[in-house]
């Protein structure tokens, strides 16, 4: 979305949450931290004269969503959202879908397992509750403390990742069993592909409701919206 923008010779900003170390440099404007809720949002709209906002923050990032809605229909900014589309379990998936992350860790009640915890680091403390259980994190960046589970390895890497990679690191770990929340698009998809792969359940969470707002699937979209 960046880089049609600047290809485009637009004016715009690219605003990162601030909770990676090293955030993807962009061709636009970069900002980094959160803006202080709808009303912080609101005055920055207003001081840097926003004429539209793309809210293309990641699927679970509801909270920023519901801020970006209500702060532009009070500023009167029109809104788009740029959203991946979710994954969808075909044939060969063996999905448990929950409704969030509390059920995700009720889902894994019972006997140890080796499981590939794919969902960031924001939520691992919540499977702190299941602690007979081996867990494989991938993190963008490296832990700065001890984490809350007994039994845990941490391999450090953005993606987006590879199939044959994604099967390789379940094979070494011998995971047993997948956690994901369902991201969408192609980056972070190598691992449900794997998954599917080694014959290993899923336990997909979904995503989390936001307001109603306009949404493109597609970048082209985007640009025939801000050209419209």
């Amino acid at each position: 979305m960046a880089k049609a923008i600047a290809k485009a010779g637009l004016s715009g900003v690219y605003s990162y949450a601030g909770r990676t170390e090293a955030p993807m440099g962009q061709p636009i404007h970069m900002r980094v931290g959160g803006f202080g809720g709808v009303e912080g949002l609101r005055a920055y709209l207003q001081a840097e004269k926003v004429t539209h906002v793309i809210d293309a923050t990641h699927p679970f990032a509801a909270q920023m969503s519901a801020n970006a809605v209500a702060a532009c229909a009070a500023e009167s900014v029109p809104l788009i959202a740029l959203e991946r589309a979710p994954w969808v379990a075909g044939d060969a998936d063996t999905w448990t879908n929950v409704a969030d992350i509390p059920a995700a860790v009720a889902a894994l009640s019972g006997a140890p397992k080796r499981v590939f915890l794919a969902i960031g680091r924001l939520h691992v403390q919540d499977f702190a509750a299941q602690p007979q259980h081996d867990y494989l994190l991938r993190l963008v960046d490296a832990p700065t403390g001890a984490l809350p589970l007994p039994q845990v390895r941490v391999v450090v890497a953005r993606g987006p990742f590879d199939v044959d990679d994604d099967t390789a690191l379940m094979r070494d770990h011998g995971t047993e069993i997948i956690v994901a929340k369902n991201a969408g698009g192609k980056g972070a998809v190598a691992k449900i592909a794997a998954a599917r792969a080694l014959g290993l359940p899923v336990v997909m969470i979904d995503r989390p409701a936001v307001p109603n707002r306009p949404v493109a699937r597609k970048v082209s979209e985007v640009m025939a919206w801000l050209n419209g």
